[in-house]
C-alpha cells in the first residue's frame, strides 16, 4: 500500500463511480480499478459493493475512508512543511560560537540573516572552541566556530579569520615600548591565559614549552574583556588575537607583535561530512560566507 492507492480509493469513494474518479485523476479507468483492487487484497476487505452502476461503500469501506483521509491530509501537510524548508521559511540551527568569537564577528551576520529569513530560529550556545568541536562531532550542535586546524576527515570547513596573537602588557610594563616580543621574553612573567576549555589555552601553553618554559598561570578566564581588564590592572600579561586588541583602549593597555613563534589565530566554522545537514543550515552556511566576503572586501 502506499499513498496513491489511497488517493485512488478516496477518489472512487467521492465521486461513487470508477469511470469518474479515472477521468478526474486523469487515469484510465482498468488503472484505477486495478489500484482498488490491489488495496483490497492487501487489507483482506471489500472496499465497494459492484453490484450496481455506482461504487457504494461497503461498512469496512466507510471506516477505511475515514482512516484514508487523515492519511491523505497528514501527508499534503509533510509536504508542504517541506516545501517550506526547501523554500527556506522555516527551521532551526544550533550554532556554537566561542564567547570572544561570537560578539565580535556574528551580531551583525545574524541580524542580516533574521531579517532575510525571519522564521528561521538561530539558537546560540556559548563554549570554547574544544567543547563546541566535539558537540558538532556528537550532533548536539549542527554547525560551530572553532579554531583550525580541524580533523578533515570529519568536517566540513569554510575559514573566515587568519589573524595572528599579539601580546597586551600594562603600559608601563618594560616590554610595552618595543617594537616586537620574543615568547621567550614573557617566561618570568604571570600569564593570564583562557580557560581549558579554549583551543588557545593549549596552543598557548605548547608553544612556551617548546620554547623551553611553561607559563606562570596565575588566572584563566572565558572572556577576553575581563583578561584584557587583568592586564590594565597591571596583573599581568597577555595573549590575545588582533581583532580583540583593537577593541582595548590604547591607553589602558600596550599591544606589541609576538614573534618567534608567530601563534596563528585561524577561524572556521565547521560541520560534520557524514550528518545530514538542514535546508536552513546550509542556507546560514552560505549565507554567512557571502556576508563576510562582502565585509572583508569593503
Amino acid at each position: 500500500m502506499d499513498i496513491q492507492h489511497l488517493n485512488y480509493f478516496v477518489a472512487v469513494a467521492t465521486e461513487g463511480n470508477f469511470t469518474k474518479a479515472a477521468q478526474k485523476l486523469y487515469v484510465s479507468q482498468p488503472s484505477i480499478s486495478k489500484m482498488v483492487k490491489n488495496l483490497e487484497d492487501e487489507l483482506g476487505v471489500i472496499l465497494f459493493d459492484r453490484t450496481g452502476k455506482h461504487a457504494k461503500l461497503t461498512d469496512a469501506g466507510e471506516k477505511i475512508l475515514v482512516q484514508a483521509q487523515n492519511i491523505i491530509k497528514s501527508f499534503q501537510n509533510l509536504r508542504s512543511e517541506l516545501d517550506d524548508l526547501m523554500q527556506l521559511k522555516t527551521g532551526i540551527i544550533h550554532i556554537g560560537l566561542p564567547p570572544m568569537v561570537g560578539s565580535r564577528f556574528f551580531p551583525k551576520v545574524i541580524q542580516a540573516f533574521h531579517q532575510q529569513y525571519p522564521n528561521i530560529t538561530v539558537q546560540l550556545v556559548e563554549d570554547g572552541a574544544k567543547k563546541i568541536e566535539r558537540d558538532v562531532g556528537n550532533g548536539t550542535l549542527d554547525l560551530g566556530a572553532v579554531v583550525l586546524p580541524i580533523n578533515e576527515d570529519q568536517f566540513h570547513t569554510f575559514s573566515f579569520v587568519n589573524e595572528k596573537l599579539m601580546v597586551v602588557t600594562h603600559p608601563s610594563h618594560p616590554l610595552s615600548k618595543r617594537k616586537q616580543v620574543q615568547l621567550v621574553d614573557l617566561e618570568a612573567e604571570p600569564f593570564i591565559l583562557f580557560a581549558k576549555n579554549f583551543a588557545l589555552h593549549d596552543r598557548i601553553i605548547m608553544e612556551c614549552v617548546r620554547k623551553g618554559f611553561h607559563p606562570n598561570i596565575i588566572y584563566e578566564s572565558s572572556q577576553w574583556d575581563f583578561i584584557s581588564e587583568m592586564v590594565a590592572a597591571n596583573n599581568g600579561v597577555a595573549l590575545l588575537p588582533e581583532t580583540i586588541c583593537k577593541q582595548i583602549g590604547h591607553d589602558r593597555v600596550s599591544r606589541i607583535p609576538l614573534i618567534d613563534p608567530v601563534i596563528p589565530w585561524h577561524l572556521g566554522i565547521i560541520w560534520r561530512k557524514d550528518r545530514y545537514l538542514s535546508f536552513a543550515a546550509r542556507e546560514w552556511i552560505r549565507f554567512t560566507q557571502m556576508f563576510m566576503m562582502r565585509e572583508k572586501s569593503q
